[in-house]
């Protein structure tokens, strides 16, 4: 036999990693897909209404307000002054800022106009409210 033939008992000299890499890819994909398919936020009871519309813009704020009143910009609590200074620094930012609202259904109507009022004041314009599609009759 001559020199440069290998015998099926040798070792390798180099490992394979292509599919390897193939797997980590794949990997990478799906746990890009299921973070950004999250929504992150606090949980809350919204009203239902007849019609619904896609509301999903790139970098959108939430601000929510719980059944007892409390106030999240962006699943974190906040105070209106808070929210109001934070809201001012992103729309500084982005002029065009998209915001959704999204309130319990037993919310003080109150807090509702409360965060309404700072969003007028901060002219932002882009404003959403969050509710579910009421089941068909």
């Amino acid at each position: 036999m001559s020199a440069d033939v290998k015998s099926d008992n040798q070792p390798y000299d180099e490992i394979n990693v292509t599919p390897m890499l193939d797997l980590a890819y794949v990997l990478l994909v799906v746990f890009i897909i299921l973070t950004t398919a999250s929504v992150q936020g606090v949980k809350v009871k919204s009203p239902t209404t007849q019609a619904t519309s896609n509301l999903a813009k790139p970098q959108v704020r939430a601000v929510t307000i719980t059944a007892d009143g409390a106030v999240y910009l962006d699943a974190y609590p906040v105070t209106m002054d808070q929210m109001r200074d934070t809201l001012a620094q992103y729309k500084a930012a982005n002029p065009a800022l998209p915001l959704v609202l999204k309130a319990d259904a037993a919310a003080q109507y109150e807090k509702v106009m409360e965060v309404l009022e700072v969003v007028k004041k901060l002219d932002i314009t882009e404003i959403g409210l969050v509710t579910k599609r009421a089941a068909p009759e």
